[in-house]
């Protein structure tokens, strides 16, 4: 069975949270002591019915100010298909958690409030989610309800925001009027909305096709960890276990270990359960190669003739997390990408960009909390990179502060020389 991540995105008060609680309640994923918790929490709240926004919202921080905070995961099913859903928070203080938590989504879900239109954070939101190459966007008009259901109201917020997505690259549009209150094309299509034609928002998420997504191209192996038991049973084993990062594996097929070069064969390829034929992205394996040569963590497998960029030199946009720091040139970090660590330095800061007019800042001399720009870097051992663009594994990576060890930035890789 297909699994498919996505995130909710937009405004605050967009109905996000509450858009999730009703999708887990009308696909009656559920259980009833949650529910039950939910009916008392909103009855001390003085509410009149349950609020479905509180089975996200867990902080107490966010119960008490009715907004979400961190990023909050839940897992569901239906007969089709699997989902991780990851519900982020619409302040802009809070933009960096939206990048966490949409980083490793397949679909973005932007909520937009039928009464108030497209707002700045909802066009945020939208440039961030491409900007991540989410490949597939939904643009949910929310509260459709208190606007009398209007077709017009719908069509002019479908307009308008069709001209600001020119300027993005999308490749998978769709809008869907919604009350998520209400349910209406939530899970099953509305009555009150005879003149949209189109499918609920559940049976859009599980009929997009996403297969096509996964680069099963490039062929990529970051070693994770080096596997000699050295027992008797298993005296000369010696297999490189890591998550497959693109491209599908066999044995037999012909390999080379980057940074070295060094050639060699697919032994083997296991898991827990046993051998298997094939690997491709996402599996955890463990490969095992014909000749013993010299692989440890942060190297990657990859074929002879289709190899990532070798690259000291990186050019990146990068998303700055840190309350206390900002990104300046010659600012020093450590980097990690795939399983590799390394230590880096900010050469130069190209441009600041704009995230609500998307202009190019190219005065600035710094990055501050939540902003994203373009930096060269300089790294201290080579990496094994592709662009973004083409592999979202071996395109990212962290910034990390030495001294605190907290993540202090996101980056997405342009190019590598």
């Amino acid at each position: 069975m297909e699994l498919l991540r996505f995130a909710t995105a937009g405004s605050v008060d967009d109905g996000k949270s509450t858009l999730i609680g009703r999708l887990l309640y009308d696909a009656k994923s559920i259980f009833e002591d949650q529910l039950d918790a939910v009916a008392d929490a909103s009855e001390r709240m003085g509410l009149e019915s349950p609020n479905l926004a509180l089975l996200t919202d867990g902080l107490r921080a966010e119960r008490e100010q009715g907004i979400t905070i961190d990023v909050a995961y839940r897992y569901f099913a239906t007969p089709k298909r699997k989902f991780i859903i990851a519900d982020t928070p619409g302040h802009i203080q809070y933009t960096r958690n939206m990048v966490t938590g949409a980083s490793t989504a397949d679909l973005a879900v932007v909520l937009v409030d039928a009464r108030k239109g497209l707002l700045e954070q909802s066009r945020r939101h939208a440039f961030i989610a491409s900007l991540l190459r989410i490949p597939h966007l939904v643009v949910a008009v929310n509260k459709m309800d208190l606007v009398d259901h209007s077709q017009e109201r719908f069509d002019e917020i479908v307009d308008e925001f069709r001209q600001f997505a020119m300027k993005l690259e999308v490749g998978d549009l769709a809008f869907i009027p919604i009350s998520a209150l209400n349910g209406d094309n939530v899970v099953q299509r509305s009555v009150n909305m005879p003149w949209y034609e189109g499918s609920s928002l559940l049976h859009h998420l599980e009929s997009v096709h996403i297969a096509s997504d996964r680069n099963l191209i490039d062929a990529r192996f970051p070693v994770q960890y080096v596997i000699r038991p050295q027992t008797d049973e298993f005296h000369d084993y010696r297999g490189y276990a890591g998550q497959v990062a693109g491209g599908v594996f066999k044995p037999g097929d012909d390999v080379v270990v980057l940074p070295s070069g060094l050639p060699s064969r697919i032994e083997a390829i296991e898991t827990f359960d046993g051998p298997v034929a094939e690997a491709f992205a996402p599996m955890s394996v463990t490969i095992r190669l014909a000749d013993d040569i010299d692989v440890s963590r942060g190297d990657m497998i990859c074929r002879a003739n289709n190899r990532p960029t070798v690259a000291q030199d990186v050019d990146a946009m990068v998303c700055w997390m840190s309350e206390t720091a900002t990104l300046t040139p010659r600012t020093k970090l450590a980097i990690k990408h795939t399983t590799r660590t390394a230590r880096v330095m900010i050469k130069d800061l190209q441009y600041r960009l704009d995230i609500n007019t998307l202009h190019r800042d190219e005065a600035a001399d710094r990055l501050d909390l939540n902003e994203i720009g373009r930096v060269t870097m300089r790294v201290t051992q080579p990496l094994f990179v592709d662009e973004y663009r083409r592999n979202r594994e071996t395109g990212s990576f962290i910034l990390v502060d030495e001294a605190t060890d907290n993540t202090v930035g996101a980056g997405m890789v342009l190019a590598g020389s």
